[in-house]
């Protein structure tokens, strides 16, 4: 998916704020709600929309919703992420050339992040209080105009869904010391008053797990007629 997020880097030999300038152009000219590059694994159970806001409760959750649309060439940022963990990111995809950290914005965090939404395609934020209905309103208003996307790790007043962790283990050796391998969790995606929609996704790579089979059981009759 291209977009004039999509370059890999700025040209050095232009102005930057002119280079910001006109990317800021062309995201004003893409509509909301045109759906944003999600990993194969959350495409079916939380597909991203340009304009939305998705609250998760976890950062490797937070991680996985913006490695698609970096995968996909566009530029993420992450802020008020202090343990932004950088190989866990790269693992899962993110390209680190286009990412922008800014891991303590401190007070100003609603200016910084809204600076944020102008530029990128996906936003990564971390709140440092809890977030009133109007603060949040000042983002979404934002987030629409520049056809961009929203992650919160935390609480967020209008979320579009919620996504947690409901179960979650880990595989690796079975005694002594080593590596663990892989990462299997329940998640759970809420939206409004619907029933939450639920699935099992493995680590690394957020794959989706199929749900095993439902083993019949078949009735037992012996010669005489009789239930075994």
């Amino acid at each position: 998916m291209s977009s004039a997020r999509s370059i890999a880097a700025l040209d050095p030999g232009r102005s930057v704020v002119e280079q910001l300038r006109e990317r800021v152009a062309a995201m004003e000219r893409r509509p909301a709600g045109e759906p944003v590059a999600t990993l194969p694994g959350l495409a079916d159970l939380v597909p991203l929309h340009a304009g939305s806001t998705y609250a998760v409760d976890s950062a490797s959750l937070a991680l996985a919703l913006a490695a698609g649309a970096s995968q996909a060439g566009e530029w993420v940022g992450f802020a008020g992420c202090a343990d932004f963990g950088a190989e866990a990111a790269a693992e899962l995809g993110i390209e680190l050339s286009r990412t922008v950290l800014v891991p303590d914005p401190g007070e100003h965090w609603l200016e910084v992040t809204a600076a944020l939404v102008d530029v990128l395609r996906v936003v990564v934020l971390r709140p440092p209080a809890s977030v009133d209905e109007r603060t949040a309103g000042i983002l979404d208003s934002r987030l629409r105009t520049r056809s961009a996307v929203l992650v919160v790790h935390g609480h967020w007043p209008r979320a579009t869904a919620r996504i947690g962790v409901e179960e979650s283990r880990w595989s690796g050796p079975g005694s002594g010391a080593g590596e663990l391998q892989e990462r299997r969790a329940r998640v759970a995606v809420h939206r409004g008053a619907r029933p939450p929609e639920r699935a099992d996704l493995a680590w690394p790579g957020v794959r989706r797990l199929e749900a095993p089979p439902v083993r019949q059981v078949r009735e037992i009759r012996s010669v005489d007629g009789r239930a075994g």
